[in-house]
């Protein structure tokens, strides 16, 4: 069921929100044995529900979330009873401050908060070896559409399989470059990654300021509009939030435009489909032409002056240190890690359980960067990163031609064009390939396929709209058999 008709049904008095959250704590020992997707349950969710229920009860609901059990990615903060740890073994015990402000827009909306999810330990920024999906503390999560043998996609691997096999409503991830739109195409899902500056990056484990945020991931996309308006928001602790607060909305749904594809503009980036195999390129061509039957107009192909740009990840590794020691600095006294050092250390010292790919990348950004963001080579870096993905990028696409918004699978080069501009990407599930070839570390291309809007900063709505367009006409999302 989705969030409506979950609401729908409590509301109409067929069932509470401890009975829901009771049936997906029934489903998580059953089925999460396997997947490992969740690292550990909030040991007050039924108590949670139970309040929210007597709240239904005597004064009403507070919107679409009352009641709902949501699960968070383990680099979120949380002050209860659940811990906060990226998935590493140094932060296992460490208990947050405050919350994230993701955390408390969603307790404000009356969600339950029913677990953390497991996922690729710091935000895969550990090590180059290391497979998504896997954590020192959680073990490796698994795709349910293929236990073992598809690839389940990172880094908020646990976020997406957890809802992928129902085990939550739906769930929130965090991306730096990737992270919400792999997962959600791998496991035929909706996954959003908004504008830098829409949600706020305040109490999440970062990687990158300048490119993280969190977003929703859901089986629909009126799931995942209803869950964006429940996290925008202007935070104090955030400045990028305060930037622009009239951009942020509270709610998304009036963009559910079943015809929101007629008269849209979509360009196609054919430099970048030009390394897909022949199972994945159909998914796409047919993709095009559902958008043409629903009445979009397709400009095939576009170019961007940044195609052939050699990229370079030094933004990543010189704001990660700053970012994690800035971090590790304002926790409590649960934790005897303070900064990125320690967290090495603490690894080796426990090398047997904590290093089974080693931390290669987090060495590299701690011996190689001060942890000032002083260095010309980061300044170079963030401003070539982001002139060449807006102004030679998405905007001068989006520009030249009038789109809408360009079209890519899954997260094939256009997430990380998106993530580098501060740009949103909406993926949405385009279909199934039951065959594929080894992609560049290791992992088979079979299996779910979706495909993803980027549009230009704060184009949202617009995106909520042509997804949801394409999701009704195609509708190829189908669960896993478990």
């Amino acid at each position: 069921m989705d969030i409506p008709r979950l609401q729908a049904a409590m509301e109409q008095g067929t069932t509470t929100s401890v009975a829901i959250v009771g049936g997906y704590l029934a489903r998580i020992r059953k089925y999460d044995p396997l997947l490992r997707s969740i690292l550990e349950l909030n040991p007050d969710a039924l108590e949670i529900a139970a309040a929210l229920d007597l709240e239904r009860n005597e004064r009403g609901s507070r919107g679409m979330l009352h009641g709902i059990p949501i699960l968070l990615k383990d680099n979120i903060d949380t002050h209860d009873r659940m811990h906060t740890s990226a998935g590493s073994l140094a932060l296992a015990d460490s208990i947050a401050p405050e919350d994230a402000f993701v955390a408390s827009r969603l307790r404000a909306a009356g969600a339950v908060l029913i677990g953390k999810a497991n996922m690729t330990e710091m935000a895969n920024y550990m090590s180059s070896t290391m497979w998504s999906g896997y954590s020192a503390r959680g073990g490796q999560t698994l795709n349910p559409y293929g236990p073992g043998e598809l690839f389940v996609g990172g880094s908020s691997s646990g976020s997406a399989a957890a809802v992928a096999a129902n085990l939550c409503a739906a769930s929130i991830g965090t991306e730096t470059s990737g992270s919400i739109i792999s997962p959600a195409s791998q496991n035929n899902l909706v996954g959003i990654k908004p504008t830098l500056g829409l949600v706020s990056r305040s109490g999440i484990i970062p990687i990158a300021h300048s490119q993280d945020t969190a977003g929703p991931i859901a089986r629909t996309v009126t799931d995942a509009a209803i869950l964006l308006g429940a996290l925008t928001g202007a935070d104090a602790r955030d400045p990028a939030t305060l930037a622009h607060p009239d951009r942020a909305l509270r709610d998304y749904t009036p963009f559910l435009d079943a015809d929101g594809l007629r008269q849209a503009r979509i360009g196609i980036p054919r430099f970048y489909y030009k390394e897909l195999d022949e199972p994945r390129l159909a998914i796409l061509e047919a993709a095009i032409a559902a958008l043409r039957r629903q009445g979009a107009t397709v400009i095939d192909p576009v170019a961007l002056p940044c195609e052939e740009t050699q990229w370079d990840w030094h933004v990543l590794r010189y704001e990660f240190k700053w970012g994690i020691n800035d971090y590790l600095s304002r926790l409590g006294s649960g934790t005897a890690v303070r900064t990125l050092r320690d967290v090495i250390a603490f690894n080796e010292a426990n090398a047997d359980r904590a290093l089974k790919y080693g931390q290669d990348t987090m060495r590299h950004a701690e011996e190689t960067t001060s942890g000032t963001l002083a260095e010309q080579e980061y300044l170079d870096s963030l401003k070539r990163s982001r002139e060449m993905s807006r102004e030679r990028g998405i905007d001068h696409a989006l520009a030249e031609h009038r789109l809408d918004a360009l079209l890519f699978l899954g997260a094939e080069d256009g997430s990380d064009l998106a993530a580098r501009a501060g740009y949103p990407s909406l993926t949405v599930p385009g279909g199934y390939t039951e065959n594929g070839v080894v992609a560049p570390g290791g992992y088979e291309t079979r299996g779910p396929q979706g495909i993803t809007f980027v549009g230009a900063a704060y184009s949202e709505p617009t995106l909520i709209k042509l997804a949801y367009g394409y999701e009704q006409a195609t509708r190829h999302r189908f669960a896993p058999s478990l």
